[in-house]
């Protein structure tokens, strides 16, 4: 009878939280897109306020113009990010061998040709074995990583991004580390690193929105990994992510 109790409960809290994943993933994409429209019409309102009553406004005013344009183009950035991380959470799995060698190549290729006027050395470790992921969500994962370590290592001239595989004790787990000579961060501020929106640096010295390491986290929670982000006392940064070996 305890037993049966006990299933029975455990089956409830099974279908409470599937529920409830249901409604944040129905808010998230409902949030993403019903406030597009509103923010089209103030960007574009905006403009033909510009170009019609442009040559009779102050340089005040048109000021205050741009602010509310680049606003409203930041809250849709914003929206972008809520997006993808509704897609992360649900999208099908498609779980298979992923060659990690190969897929940190490609990766690594891409980001070269789109920061070809940046001196970034990249030290890929050879040897990188094969992994169980989904290779779509590894690559955003990898996408995000090594995006940073390029971006937060703009404040040296010559850039250095170690890339090296850390078995771990067991045999079915590994950790592939991904490590730069970049900016870093305070150690006293780690719990935001994975805040929705959270930045640690200032959005003028480096662009974007806080999501690349939120991403990644729900994207390894969903491989049944993990990820974890150090500052090392040489400065820089150092992150750490974990998945299961073939």
């Amino acid at each position: 009878m305890a037993d049966q109790v006990a299933r029975d409960r455990i089956a409830a809290l099974e279908a409470e939280v599937t529920a409830l994943r249901a409604e944040m993933h129905e808010f998230t994409y409902a949030v993403s897109h019903d406030l597009r429209a509103p923010l089209r019409h103030i960007i574009s309102f905006a403009q033909l306020v510009q170009e019609d009553a442009g040559p009779q406004l102050d340089a005040e005013v048109l000021g205050f113009l741009d602010t509310i344009g680049d606003s409203a183009r930041h809250m849709g950035l914003l929206l972008d990010g809520l997006l993808a991380l509704h897609r992360v959470g649900s999208v099908p799995l498609d779980m298979c061998a992923v060659p990690l060698q190969a897929l940190v190549s490609e990766v690594c290729a891409e980001l070269r040709v789109q920061h070809a006027q940046r001196l970034v050395e990249w030290r890929v470790a050879n040897g990188l074995p094969v992994v169980q992921a989904d290779p779509n969500l590894l690559r955003q994962a990898l996408q995000h990583v090594l995006g940073n370590a390029v971006k937060f290592t703009a404040v040296q001239e010559h850039a250095i991004i170690n890339i090296e595989t850390l078995l771990h004790a067991e045999a079915n787990g590994m950790t592939l580390q991904v490590r730069d000579n970049g900016a870093g961060f305070n150690p006293a501020l780690q719990g935001q690193l994975f805040r929705v929106f959270g930045r640690l640096h200032n959005a003028k010295q480096f662009e974007g929105i806080g999501m690349g390491l939120v991403l990644t986290r729900k994207i390894l929670q969903r491989l049944g990994g993990a990820v974890e982000v150090q500052a090392p006392e040489g400065g820089g940064c150092c992150v750490r992510l974990s998945l299961s070996l073939i």
